[in-house]
C-alpha cells in the first residue's frame, strides 16, 4: 500500500487503468505553460542581467520551447489491465447463471 499517498489525504491508486483523456490533457497543458512561463522569465531575466549571465539565460530561452513541446506530448502510456485470451479456457472460477426459482407472484 502507499502510505505516503494515504497519508496526505490522497486516494491510494489501486489500478492499472489509464487517467482519462481530459485529465491526461489538462496535466500537459499545465506543464507546457509552466515550461513557457519559465522561458519568459529566462528571457526577461537575460534582458536585465549582465553580460556573462545573460547568454546563459538567452540559451536557456531557446532550449527551453523543444523541452517544452515534448513534455506537452508526453501522453499516458500505460496499458490497461491485459484481457484473457480466447484461446485459453479461464482459469479463474466465475459466477453462473442461477437456476429459475419456481413459484407465482401474489398480488395484494
Amino acid at each position: 500500500m502507499n502510505t505516503r499517498a494515504h497519508a496526505q489525504g490522497r486516494p491510494v491508486l489501486i489500478t492499472k487503468a489509464r487517467r482519462a483523456r481530459s485529465l491526461d490533457a489538462d496535466a500537459r497543458n499545465k506543464r507546457y505553460l509552466l515550461t513557457m512561463a519559465v522561458r519568459v522569465a529566462c528571457f526577461l531575466g537575460g534582458v536585465m542581467s549582465p553580460t556573462p549571465w545573460n547568454w546563459v539565460l538567452f540559451i536557456g530561452a531557446a532550449v527551453i520551447p523543444p523541452i517544452a513541446v515534448a513534455l506537452a506530448n508526453a501522453v499516458d502510456l500505460r496499458r490497461g489491465p491485459d484481457a484473457p485470451d480466447e484461446d485459453e479456457p479461464a482459469t479463474r472460477k466465475q459466477l453462473t447463471a442461477g437456476g429459475v426459482v419456481p413459484g407465482s407472484v401474489e398480488d395484494d
